[in-house]
Protein backbone atom coordinates (compact mmCIF):
# COMPACT_ATOMS: atom_id res chain seq x y z
CA UNK A 1 0.00 0.00 0.00
CA UNK A 2 1.18 3.77 -0.86
CA UNK A 3 2.07 5.49 2.07
CA UNK A 4 1.80 2.49 4.38
CA UNK A 5 5.27 3.53 6.46
CA UNK A 6 4.05 7.14 6.65
CA UNK A 7 0.68 5.78 8.36
CA UNK A 8 1.64 3.35 10.32
CA UNK A 9 4.13 5.78 12.00
CA UNK A 10 1.06 7.89 12.49
CA UNK A 11 -1.29 5.09 14.19
CA UNK A 12 2.12 4.23 16.58
CA UNK A 13 2.85 7.74 17.06
CA UNK A 14 -0.41 8.62 18.29
CA UNK A 15 -1.00 5.34 20.17
CA UNK A 16 2.37 6.05 22.01
CA UNK A 17 1.21 9.69 23.03
CA UNK A 18 -2.39 8.49 23.90
CA UNK A 19 -1.17 5.61 25.50
CA UNK A 20 1.50 7.62 27.68
CA UNK A 21 -0.03 10.71 28.31
CA UNK A 22 -4.01 9.58 28.92
CA UNK A 23 -2.01 6.53 30.99
CA UNK A 24 -0.31 8.90 33.52
CA UNK A 25 -4.22 10.86 33.84
CA UNK A 26 -5.30 7.37 34.96
CA UNK A 27 -2.43 5.85 36.63
CA UNK A 28 -2.09 9.08 38.79
CA UNK A 29 -5.75 8.52 39.76
CA UNK A 30 -4.82 4.84 40.88
CA UNK A 31 -1.93 6.17 42.82
CA UNK A 32 -4.08 8.56 44.75
CA UNK A 33 -2.20 11.93 43.60
CA UNK A 34 1.63 10.37 42.83
CA UNK A 35 2.06 11.13 39.10
CA UNK A 36 0.87 14.54 40.00
CA UNK A 37 -1.22 17.07 37.35
CA UNK A 38 2.75 18.25 36.68
CA UNK A 39 3.63 15.02 36.58
CA UNK A 40 0.96 14.37 33.85
CA UNK A 41 2.08 16.95 31.93
CA UNK A 42 5.93 16.26 31.54
CA UNK A 43 4.71 13.09 30.26
CA UNK A 44 2.93 14.75 27.98
CA UNK A 45 5.60 16.74 26.61
CA UNK A 46 8.18 14.38 27.08
CA UNK A 47 6.50 12.01 24.79
CA UNK A 48 5.67 14.56 22.19
CA UNK A 49 9.47 15.04 21.78
CA UNK A 50 10.57 12.00 21.64
CA UNK A 51 8.08 11.14 19.02
CA UNK A 52 9.18 13.96 16.98
CA UNK A 53 12.63 13.13 16.94
CA UNK A 54 12.09 9.29 16.39
CA UNK A 55 9.02 9.54 14.02
CA UNK A 56 9.16 13.07 12.47
CA UNK A 57 11.51 12.01 9.34
CA UNK A 58 9.09 9.28 8.51
CA UNK A 59 5.55 10.91 8.29
CA UNK A 60 5.96 14.45 9.54
CA UNK A 61 5.02 13.21 12.96
CA UNK A 62 1.47 15.23 13.00
CA UNK A 63 0.09 12.75 15.90
CA UNK A 64 -2.78 15.01 15.86
CA UNK A 65 -5.91 15.86 13.09
CA UNK A 66 -5.80 19.42 13.81
CA UNK A 67 -2.09 19.87 12.93
CA UNK A 68 -2.46 17.55 9.84
CA UNK A 69 -5.70 19.65 8.81
CA UNK A 70 -3.28 23.29 9.56
CA UNK A 71 -0.44 21.60 7.38
CA UNK A 72 -2.46 20.69 4.58
CA UNK A 73 -4.64 24.31 4.60
CA UNK A 74 -1.23 26.15 4.75
CA UNK A 75 0.01 24.20 1.27
CA UNK A 76 2.46 21.70 2.93
CA UNK A 77 0.81 18.48 3.08
CA UNK A 78 -1.04 16.50 0.27
CA UNK A 79 -4.90 16.72 0.18
CA UNK A 80 -4.75 12.64 -0.90
CA UNK A 81 -3.19 12.06 2.25
CA UNK A 82 -5.28 13.59 4.91
CA UNK A 83 -8.06 11.58 5.60
CA UNK A 84 -5.73 8.35 5.47
CA UNK A 85 -3.65 10.56 8.02
CA UNK A 86 -7.01 11.61 10.34
CA UNK A 87 -7.97 7.47 10.26
CA UNK A 88 -4.58 6.49 11.35
CA UNK A 89 -4.66 8.96 14.01
CA UNK A 90 -8.22 8.58 15.33
CA UNK A 91 -7.54 4.34 15.00
CA UNK A 92 -3.90 4.69 17.19
CA UNK A 93 -5.80 6.49 20.04
CA UNK A 94 -8.73 4.57 19.91
CA UNK A 95 -6.34 1.35 20.52
CA UNK A 96 -4.65 2.75 23.18
CA UNK A 97 -7.38 3.77 25.08
CA UNK A 98 -9.17 0.42 24.84
CA UNK A 99 -5.72 -1.22 25.95
CA UNK A 100 -5.37 0.98 28.62
CA UNK A 101 -9.20 0.11 29.75
CA UNK A 102 -7.80 -3.34 29.40
CA UNK A 103 -5.15 -3.18 31.63
CA UNK A 104 -5.86 -0.21 34.31
CA UNK A 105 -9.67 -0.38 34.31
CA UNK A 106 -12.05 2.47 33.82
CA UNK A 107 -10.48 4.85 36.02
CA UNK A 108 -9.78 8.46 35.95
CA UNK A 109 -12.49 8.79 32.94
CA UNK A 110 -9.47 7.26 30.71
CA UNK A 111 -7.98 10.19 30.68
CA UNK A 112 -11.07 12.04 29.01
CA UNK A 113 -10.83 15.65 28.75
CA UNK A 114 -13.83 17.18 30.37
CA UNK A 115 -14.42 21.14 30.79
CA UNK A 116 -14.21 22.04 34.64
CA UNK A 117 -17.32 22.65 36.25
CA UNK A 118 -18.80 22.36 33.00
CA UNK A 119 -18.24 25.49 31.72
CA UNK A 120 -17.85 24.92 27.68
CA UNK A 121 -17.53 28.54 26.91
CA UNK A 122 -14.67 29.08 28.99
CA UNK A 123 -13.19 25.75 27.57
CA UNK A 124 -14.03 26.23 24.02
CA UNK A 125 -12.04 29.86 24.39
CA UNK A 126 -8.71 28.36 26.26
CA UNK A 127 -8.74 25.16 24.00
CA UNK A 128 -8.40 27.59 20.97
CA UNK A 129 -5.77 29.68 22.16
CA UNK A 130 -3.78 26.35 23.26
CA UNK A 131 -3.92 25.00 20.24
CA UNK A 132 -2.93 28.36 18.50
CA UNK A 133 0.10 28.55 20.35
CA UNK A 134 1.07 25.14 19.91
CA UNK A 135 0.61 24.90 16.17
CA UNK A 136 2.45 28.76 15.92
CA UNK A 137 5.37 27.17 17.30
CA UNK A 138 5.08 23.99 15.29
CA UNK A 139 5.01 26.30 12.23
CA UNK A 140 7.97 28.41 13.84
CA UNK A 141 10.08 25.70 14.76
CA UNK A 142 8.93 23.03 12.83
CA UNK A 143 8.96 24.56 9.00
CA UNK A 144 10.63 27.71 9.18
CA UNK A 145 14.15 27.62 7.61
CA UNK A 146 14.94 30.82 9.78
CA UNK A 147 14.61 29.15 13.00
CA UNK A 148 17.24 26.98 14.79
CA UNK A 149 17.96 23.45 12.80
CA UNK A 150 17.21 20.26 15.28
CA UNK A 151 15.68 22.12 18.39
CA UNK A 152 11.71 21.73 17.21
CA UNK A 153 11.26 18.98 19.20
CA UNK A 154 11.97 20.69 22.03
CA UNK A 155 10.51 23.47 21.15
CA UNK A 156 7.06 21.53 20.90
CA UNK A 157 7.39 19.49 23.43
CA UNK A 158 7.83 21.72 25.74
CA UNK A 159 5.08 23.56 24.85
CA UNK A 160 2.90 21.04 25.07
CA UNK A 161 4.09 20.41 28.65
CA UNK A 162 3.71 24.05 29.53
CA UNK A 163 0.30 24.33 28.25
CA UNK A 164 -0.72 21.02 30.25
CA UNK A 165 0.51 22.78 33.30
CA UNK A 166 -1.32 25.52 32.77
CA UNK A 167 -4.56 24.79 31.80
CA UNK A 168 -4.72 21.04 32.36
CA UNK A 169 -6.84 21.44 35.34
CA UNK A 170 -9.56 23.88 33.79
CA UNK A 171 -9.70 22.04 30.08
CA UNK A 172 -8.29 18.78 30.08
CA UNK A 173 -5.31 21.11 27.64
CA UNK A 174 -6.09 18.25 24.68
CA UNK A 175 -5.12 20.38 22.01
CA UNK A 176 -5.47 17.02 19.46
CA UNK A 177 -8.99 15.40 18.74
CA UNK A 178 -7.96 12.09 17.96
CA UNK A 179 -6.59 12.58 21.77
CA UNK A 180 -9.98 13.64 23.40
CA UNK A 181 -12.01 11.16 21.30
CA UNK A 182 -10.46 7.47 22.26
CA UNK A 183 -10.98 8.08 25.68
CA UNK A 184 -14.39 9.65 25.16
CA UNK A 185 -15.34 6.74 23.05
CA UNK A 186 -13.66 3.56 25.19
CA UNK A 187 -15.16 5.08 28.14
CA UNK A 188 -18.47 6.29 26.62
CA UNK A 189 -18.16 9.69 27.63
CA UNK A 190 -19.00 12.58 25.29
CA UNK A 191 -19.77 15.53 27.86
CA UNK A 192 -19.06 18.52 26.00
CA UNK A 193 -17.21 16.23 23.27
CA UNK A 194 -17.83 18.68 20.65
CA UNK A 195 -15.54 21.50 22.03
CA UNK A 196 -12.19 19.26 21.65
CA UNK A 197 -12.87 18.86 17.55
CA UNK A 198 -13.83 22.65 17.23
CA UNK A 199 -11.44 24.13 19.18
CA UNK A 200 -8.24 22.80 18.02
CA UNK A 201 -9.35 22.76 14.62
CA UNK A 202 -10.18 26.36 15.05
CA UNK A 203 -6.69 27.53 16.82
CA UNK A 204 -4.76 25.56 14.27
CA UNK A 205 -6.26 27.28 11.30
CA UNK A 206 -6.12 30.72 13.39
CA UNK A 207 -2.28 29.64 13.86
CA UNK A 208 -1.80 29.04 10.17
CA UNK A 209 -3.36 32.42 8.72
CA UNK A 210 -1.25 34.33 11.85
CA UNK A 211 2.31 32.69 10.55
CA UNK A 212 1.13 32.84 6.61
CA UNK A 213 1.59 36.63 7.44
CA UNK A 214 4.50 36.61 9.85
CA UNK A 215 6.19 34.60 7.06
CA UNK A 216 5.59 36.34 3.58
CA UNK A 217 2.71 34.19 2.73
CA UNK A 218 5.14 31.32 3.73
CA UNK A 219 7.31 32.71 1.27
CA UNK A 220 10.62 32.10 4.48
CA UNK A 221 9.24 28.56 4.96
CA UNK A 222 10.47 25.48 3.68
CA UNK A 223 9.14 23.33 0.90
Amino acid sequence: MKHSRELLAEFIGTFILIFAGTGAVMVNDLSNGAVTPLGISIVFGAVVTALIYSLGHISGAHFNPAVTLAFWSGGFFRRSLVIPYLVAQVLGAIAASGLLRICLGAVGNLGATIPRNGDWIQSLILETVLTFILMLVIFGSGLDRRAPIGFAGIAIGLTVALEAACMGSITGASMNPARSFAPALVGWNWQYHWIYWIAPIAGSQLAMVTYRYLSNNFSDLKD
